[in-house]
């Protein structure tokens, strides 16, 4: 008999982040390591991720960090992770293992504890194992993970749909699935996202007719962006290309990598013959692909329509065909984008994100895995808590008793004790790092504030120099600004700044001693106060005072 703890540091009510923590009896088991994608309104943030201090205080019992799929939003946190904890095991299946090699590679991170596994080939773990069971998701070999305890099996699903269509490396083993549900699963924990859509989500989840469509009635060239890492959506246009004598052209040496990569090892089929090269890009007919990544969404197609990308120029002729649906979140920027390119000319085609689903468990989805697994307790997780609320409703209405059905959010812990949940309230301490580029430091809460104030209210800049014997001035105070008025229109502005900045210095000058610290933060009040009644705006004021 076991006594077992489940909580999240990253993943519930909200999108991204995904990072499940399950305890058994001191062993500690990982899944999932993700990311965030920053908004527009955190300023320079590239993205965010979960903070981690838990894993180094209990670095010792860890077993591993479990990766069911390669997405950012499950493995974008580990090259972070493990440039802090070398040591730290991290298992996934061989086409995450290689996407995660090449991000160690590209962030020159010397990692030697990547472990691939197998489908179906059971880890042991002393008296717990790790079973990986093959789930069908946008990126091929997909799993999702069973921890076998004492007290019965905790199975995480990570994402996944139902969908006969995909096969190979996509396949689900509904076979696995319910042979797992049979012996006895004592919690389910099930994603969310797509928890308030009725239905499968196959065949929405399908656009090769949209793709044919748009072959068929659009001569000219056809520019497609790509999400690179849905491997399945790509499989779906090849299909359709490889019907027509258009050849393909691939922007980015990434993009050019990873294609070249799925089609060598088998994940996608099709013919070298008709991929091109940039003496086709103007071609007439030519099909060029260009990468959009959702940390830096519509980056590479935004160059092209300012004119700063050397290989392409948007034309009349030319149709842009968005083929994922645009992220939550990425609305304003796609419609930017979208009339930008109008007014060059273009035909702009997008897919709408309610009739063109991602391969995300709907309603019927999650109900079909409910009734393979059959659990004493339903954990829903990955999603908005809005949308975890949907997915307690459909265990619910499948007769699943309310007071099995685990509603948390990150850092509530969950506690099995013999394989009975208990009321023991207990909270882990969780927070999310900020990170900008690729150093893997926490930007921090007041580093985005002084960004925020100097995106709303600029800068200004009060320098003096002082003769280090006498301590008279003797330059200054200049003033600069950058952001918050333009200096030739506010003369008589500029010229009080000047005289209150004066005053500061000199009433804080006395017997060849000067106050800095008095000074700094008299002129920041005096100058604020002063500022703000003129312009009622409050810019970061800096001063600087040298001594020669």
């Amino acid at each position: 008999m076991s006594k077992i703890k489940i909580f999240s540091l990253g993943g519930l009510n909200e999108s991204g982040k995904n990072m499940y923590v399950i305890d058994v009896d001191n062993d500690i088991f990982v899944f999932d390591a993700g990311l965030k994608f920053a908004d527009d309104k955190m300023l320079g943030i590239d993205y965010i991720i979960p903070e981690f201090s838990y894993l180094k205080q209990n670095l010792q019992r860890i077993k591993g960090i479990f990766i069911t799929h390669a997405h950012e939003k499950y493995m974008g946190a580990v090259a972070d992770i493990v440039r802090e904890l070398p040591s730290i095991k991290v298992f996934a299946t061989k086409f995450t293992c290689e996407l995660l090699k090449k991000e160690f590679e590209n962030q020159n991170i010397n990692y030697k504890n990547l472990k691939q596994i197998l489908p179906h080939k059971k880890i042991n773990f002393g008296k717990n194992s790790i079973f990986p069971v093959s789930l069908t998701h946008s990126v091929p070999d997909t799993v999702g993970y069973v921890l076998n305890t004492p007290d019965g099996a905790i199975v995480y699903t990570g994402n996944f749909v139902f969908d006969s269509s995909m096969t190979g490396p996509y396949k689900t083993d509904i076979g696995k699935l319910a042979y797992i549900g049979k012996q006895g699963v004592l919690c389910l924990m099930s994603e969310s996202e797509y928890a308030d859509k009725p239905g499968y989500t196959t065949p929405n989840n399908r656009i090769s007719n949209t793709i044919r469509d748009i072959l068929l009635h659009n001569e000219g060239r056809i520019i497609i962006t790509v999400f690179t890492n849905h491997i399945s959506r790509l499989q779906e246009l090849f299909n359709e290309v490889s019907n027509t004598h258009r050849k393909i052209v691939i922007m980015g040496k990434k993009l050019q990598n990873l294609v070249n990569y799925v089609i060598d090892e088998g994940y996608v089929t099709f013919d070298k013959e008709q991929i091109g090269s940039l003496n086709n890009i103007n071609d007439r007919d030519a099909i060029i692909l260009i990468s959009n990544e959702n940390e830096k969404p519509f980056m590479n197609l935004d160059r092209i329509v300012n004119g700063y990308d050397k290989y392409i120029k948007i034309n009349e002729n030319d149709t842009v065909f968005f083929m994922e649906p645009v992220a939550v979140g990425m609305e304003k920027k796609s419609v930017k984008i979208s009339d930008e390119l109008s007014k060059l000319g273009a035909n702009v085609i997008t897919l709408s994100p309610k009739v063109h689903l991602l391969n995300h468990a709907s309603q019927e989805d999650l109900m079909l895995m409910l009734n393979l697994m059959g659990p004493k307790y339903y954990f829903p997780v990955i999603g908005e808590y809005r949308h975890q609320v949907e997915n307690a409703n459909i265990a619910e209405f499948l007769g699943i008793d309310k007071k099995n059905i685990l509603l948390k959010q990150n850092g509530d812990v969950v506690t099995f004790e013999n394989g009975v949940l208990v009321d023991e309230p207990e909270k882990i301490k969780i927070d999310e790092l900020l990170i900008d580029g690729n150093v893997s430091k926490d930007i921090g809460e007041l580093v985005l504030k002084d960004r925020e104030l100097l995106s709303d209210n600029g800068i200004v800049i009060i320098c003096a120099t002082l003769n280090k014997k006498t301590k008279e001035i003797l330059a200054g105070p200049e003033i600069l600004t950058r952001g918050f008025i333009y200096v030739k229109e506010n003369i008589d502005i500029i010229e009080k700044m000047k005289e209150i900045s004066l005053s500061v210095i000199n009433a804080n000058i006395s017997n060849n001693y000067v106050e800095f610290n008095k000074i700094k933060t008299g002129i920041r009040d005096e100058l604020g106060k002063y500022l703000y009644n003129e312009t009622e705006c409050k810019p970061m004021i800096i001063t600087v005072i040298n001594e020669i």
